[in-house]
């Protein structure tokens, strides 16, 4: 697909992050404008912020998407489930789970898919985004968290928190690609800041971009088309 020509499909695919722990209302404010603005798939918050994202975005079709276990995914699993049910509760339609790192280190698959299922059973059938943290893994690691996600039956794989070592690498967009097939989809986020950035990782095979430099990507993207 040549996203230069089709911009709102690139839209679609954004996004749009501010998961920063000093953010604001004004900041969340700002996000959901932008988001408007370009009708990107969705806004991403801390847990905190969903109810006022759902009704600040009331009206458009841009979706409120919310992360649980984060950025460590350390919390119990009870805990993730707890959260998960509180923010299907209060609004998000997309959730964002971190994976149980030590877990999967500790080749614990077993415990790490049974963390995963119970978010999904609290998602209560939204979609479901499991951070595996690739900067933290090794190769055969990464492969067994993305074992681990599909056969959970989450819907995506997400590289990074953007707080971890390192962020998305289209290397790693790659290995997921090759490693899950065509039934779980991929999304790029950690260090997204450009056009350029985002396109080389959809063409490596995410789906869907994780950003907070949102407003950036489709402001080169429109300088292209023009």
């Amino acid at each position: 697909m040549d996203l230069i020509k089709y911009p709102n499909k690139l839209a679609k695919m954004i996004d749009y992050t501010n998961v920063n722990r000093d953010a604001t209302r004004i900041d969340i404010k700002r996000l959901c404008d932008g988001a408007k603005e370009h009708n990107f798939g969705c806004v991403c918050v801390n847990p905190t912020y969903v109810e006022l994202s759902k009704d600040l975005l009331k009206g458009s079709d841009v979706k409120v998407c919310t992360v649980i276990g984060f950025p460590f995914g350390a919390n119990t699993s009870k805990i993730k489930f707890f959260e998960t049910t509180d923010a299907v509760r209060n609004g998000a339609d997309e959730i964002d789970m971190v994976m149980n790192i030590g877990a999967l280190k500790s080749s614990r698959d077993e415990d790490v898919k049974k963390d995963i299922s119970g978010v999904i059973a609290a998602a209560e059938g939204k979609t479901v985004k499991v951070i595996i943290e690739t900067g933290l893994l090794n190769k055969d690691e990464k492969i067994r968290a993305c074992k681990a996600v599909q056969e959970s039956g989450a819907n995506f794989v997400k590289t990074s928190t953007g707080f971890g070592t390192s962020g998305a690498k289209v290397e790693d967009v790659i290995l997921l690609k090759e490693t899950l097939g065509e039934n779980t989809c991929i999304k790029a986020s950690g260090g997204i800041k450009n056009f350029k950035t985002a396109l080389d990782m959809i063409e490596a095979g995410a789906t869907r971009i994780g950003t907070s430099s949102g407003l950036k990507i489709m402001k080169e993207l429109f300088q292209q088309y023009r």
